[in-house]
């Protein structure tokens, strides 16, 4: 990355702070390839905690210069108009991805705001801090969709989609996700709602040795598929997605809609639509959901692809 490039991702993220809703939003998306010079930059506002990643190493200089930079905007009008209260940078090329506090005092689990919900996050201790912002509008979709549904939500990790579905009028949610640490953060997300979580199930298991238990609680009227681009030793996307996409006809009810998503910029859209008239060819494809536009991409084929698909 170029440091000559940085008073540009300064002026932006000013300007974001100027316009941004009081809820939790990506300002700067480097990593769409639209910002030249810093292609390996994000930077995520928690209403008022800032959260930078940096995605390869860097020199010296252009670390200096970023830190500077981002201790002079807490000095800024906008700064205190808006509140802010820490900085932290994360190192994701890292093991571990390493983070520290330049400004203030980080407050670990802050309870957010997306579109009237509210989302507790992990900030600092794990790669990721619990909610996938470019997941956005598909949680808003998964909520308008939900209505007096069943809902089976594959990789559910935090339950983002399971709170958007309750919150939309669903009957019941299952989801299921082998890490019991992300599903005891999801139900602490249905609680900060207030949601009954008598409709909601949260399976601590391996999707692929549990395909007994998951048809067992359906069938579903609406299925949400969010897996990893990669997780070593579980899941290896364009081999494990179509095992998958060949369960769905004994889940999914007539009529039923899959929400089929991938973020891997090696796979193209094509990737899911040729996949699923491979495995389920009942299963037709419908529509490619918008990005938020925070998510800017120079290419829309590397970007979060997330697909609508309906059983006819």
């Amino acid at each position: 990355m170029q440091t000559i490039a940085l008073p540009v991702f300064f002026e932006h993220i000013e300007q974001q702070l100027h316009t941004v809703p009081d809820e939790i939003r990506r300002i700067f998306h480097g990593r769409g390839q639209h910002w030249e010079g810093l292609e390996q930059l994000t930077c995520d506002w928690l209403q008022g905690q800032m959260v930078v990643n940096i995605f390869k190493p860097v020199e010296d200089e252009f670390f200096n210069a970023l830190k500077s930079g981002l201790l002079a905007l807490t000095k800024s009008e906008i700064w205190n108009k808006r509140e802010g209260k820490s900085i932290l940078i994360q190192h994701r090329y890292s093991d571990g991805a390493p983070s520290e506090v330049i400004f203030g005092e980080l407050n670990a689990n802050p309870v957010v705001n997306e579109s009237g919900l509210k989302y507790q996050l992990d900030i600092g201790r794990n790669q990721n801090f619990g909610l996938f912002l470019d997941m956005r509008f598909g949680r808003d979709w998964v909520r308008n969709n939900a209505e007096e549904k069943k809902v089976l939500n594959l990789f559910s990790y935090t339950c983002g989609f399971s709170v958007a579905a309750i919150a939309g009028g669903a009957n019941k949610v299952v989801n299921v996700d082998m890490a019991k640490g992300s599903l005891n953060k999801g139900r602490e997300n249905h609680r900060v709602n207030g949601h009954d979580t008598s409709k909601v199930s949260f399976l601590g298991h391996d999707i692929f040795k549990s395909w007994g238990k998951i048809k067992k609680a359906g069938p579903y009227e609406l299925i949400v598929i969010d897996p990893p681009s990669f997780q070593k030793g579980s899941f290896a996307l364009t081999k494990d997605y179509k095992k998958i996409l060949r369960r769905l006809p004994e889940l999914l009810t007539e009529n039923g809609q899959v929400l089929a998503c991938v973020n891997s910029p090696a796979v193209s859209p094509d990737f899911l639509i040729n996949s699923m008239k491979e495995e389920a060819p009942l299963i037709k494809y419908s529509t490619r959901l918008n990005n938020p536009p925070e998510f800017l991409d120079i290419n829309s084929d590397s970007s979060l692809k997330a697909m609508v698909f309906m059983r006819s």
